[in-house]
């Protein structure tokens, strides 16, 4: 070796030492040499750098091949090199990618430690249809501690094999489904069914068919049941919200002989006062404290709508004591006046956002879903009718309302103050009225019209209950509430409504009184 190839060898040596890394030495030396250095990198040993290199391959057999690598060996750690992939490939790359990605997350989120994720993650696979899948669907479900995040993978994973290759395997699919009384396995069913009616189906379409069609017989008895269930659910919920309205109309009705067509727009006010609540805190207070706005708001509803009820009865009802009709006409003007305030300050709709421990539901049985605000109403109804009953049976205050109403001239004799017991009794109602309005903002938009949407029932619950008698008004409201959502799903809302008014003065022609038999000023006149 002549010198100036040993100082240029040298040279080479100095400038690969502090020269980034990757610089090829044999490949210089080569080049120094004479000889041609090779331009191709070799191929990456781990199979999963490899696929990921597929993947981005024009041949869509190497990228479907790579695809299905990532899918059985990959994991969640992949997934930021795929999204990095995804960004700069061609459509043909990014869609097949993307159900990788998809997959990959699915998997990592079937043992996440939420519940909710690993359900909604076994849910997701479904749609995949991917094989591979039902692996790890079982696999989590053998760890799954929870009852319905079991029952979903379990579901999740017979739907994937409800489409295998294998008829043995459907086979056993299908039973399963109806054991588990899929509702989501039933159109899948009903395919199966429809294939195998056909006349060129074969033998094992028409196996599948059979046990399809035996599956969906045991799922639609389920459904039933389940359908039963959520219409006595959703009548017990509408019954709490009339009886909510219904208790203080019974008690101003009842007690004071005011029929108050204002009392639908007093709940509309508890619905703004709640809303307006709801804005402060949005506007003054920090996102973590806004849940807070929905507790705060019940004696802000509350207040609101008796100090209107106050000064209602200080301006108008008072001078129309034991004028029935001069107090119904009133009161209606009230409330027009009432609606189109709304309508200009407020606009015609406004919302309520339910705070996060009212949203969502719990599911008790399979399709049978129950929402927490109805639950929350149904308690909340029982809660005002115990409250209710103490005032006015077991309190000094409830004594001498019972007294007033059975007598005034006595009771002022005996020193009561009659002007503020109906005074404070009014207000009381109205305050009620307010409390069904802050309710109502759970299930329904707040608008000027909310209170004619019930107040039209709330008055049958009162007559057909008897005027002023908690239990009627509580069996009412029961009866009226559950015959609405009993006979909607046959009639249609208008014709439901309609059937029970006419039942309603069916009722009344036998029995005028109501359910239970009217007592005090009203009684008397």
């Amino acid at each position: 070796m002549s010198l100036g190839r040993i100082r240029k060898r040298i040279l080479v040596l100095i400038l690969c030492t502090f020269l980034p890394l990757g610089f090829d030495l044999s490949s210089a030396l080569a080049v120094e040499d004479g000889v041609p250095a090779t331009s191709a990198v070799p191929p990456p040993a781990n199979p999963i750098e490899k696929a990921l290199i597929d993947i981005k391959s024009e041949d869509a057999t190497v990228r479907s091949n790579a695809v299905a690598l990532l899918i059985e060996k990959g994991d969640a750690s992949l997934i930021p090199k795929l999204d990095a992939i995804r960004a700069e490939a061609d459509r043909a790359t990014r869609q097949a990618i993307k159900p990788v990605i998809d997959l990959l997350k699915n998997r990592a989120n079937l043992t996440s430690e939420q519940s909710d994720t690993r359900r909604s993650a076994a849910a997701d696979l479904v749609g995949t249809g991917r094989p591979e899948a039902v692996t790890w669907l079982e696999q989590a479900a053998a760890k799954e501690q929870v009852w319905w995040v079991k029952y979903t993978m379990e579901e999740s994973a017979q739907l994937i094999q409800l489409h295998s290759q294998d008829d043995a395997v459907r086979l056993t699919a299908i039973k399963k489904l109806g054991e588990l009384r899929s509702q989501n396995g039933l159109s899948a069913l009903q395919e199966l069914v429809q294939a195998g009616a056909q006349g060129e189906a074969n033998e094992q379409q028409k196996s599948l068919a059979a046990a399809a069609e035996a599956a969906i017989s045991q799922i639609d008895s389920w459904s039933w049941w389940a359908s039963s269930i959520e219409t006595l659910f959703r009548g017990i919920s509408l019954s709490s919200i009339l009886l909510i309205m219904s208790l203080g109309l019974a008690v101003v009705f009842g007690l004071m002989g005011v029929i108050n067509m204002a009392h639908g727009e007093l709940m509309m006010i508890g619905a703004y006062a709640t809303f307006v609540t709801q804005q402060a805190f949005i506007t003054w207070f920090s996102p973590e404290s806004f849940d807070w706005y929905f507790p705060v708001a019940l004696p802000v509803a509350f207040l609101a709508a008796a100090a209107f009820g106050w000064l209602l009865e200080a301006t108008v009802i008072r001078f129309l004591y034991g004028r029935l009709l001069e107090t119904l006409l009133a009161t209606w003007g009230v409330s027009l006046i009432l609606m189109q305030a709304a309508r200009v300050y407020f606009g015609d709709l406004t919302a309520v956002i339910a705070p996060g421990a009212l949203r969502g539901g719990a599911q008790v049985m399979v399709g049978v879903y129950l929402p927490y605000n109805r639950i929350f109403i149904i308690i909340l109804s029982i809660i005002c009718v115990l409250g209710i009953y103490f005032l006015l049976f077991r309190s000094n205050l409830g004594i001498r309302v019972r007294a007033v109403t059975q007598n005034r001239n006595m009771s002022s004799c005996l020193g009561i103050p009659t002007r503020k017991v109906d005074s404070y009794t009014f207000a009381f109602a109205s305050g009620l009225a307010g409390i069904a309005g802050w309710a109502l903002t759970m299930v329904g938009n707040v608008d000027p019209g909310l209170g004619q949407n019930y107040i039209v029932d709330a008055f049958m619950v009162v007559v057909t209950g008897g005027v002023g008698k908690l239990a009627g008004t509580i069996w009412a409201s029961l009866g009226i509430g559950g015959l609405n959502k009993l006979i909607e799903p046959v009639s249609g809302a208008v014709y439901g409504k309609v059937f029970i008014l006419v039942g309603v003065i069916l009722f009344l022609q036998w029995r005028p009184q109501g359910l239970f038999a009217a007592k005090g000023r009203s009684a008397d006149a």
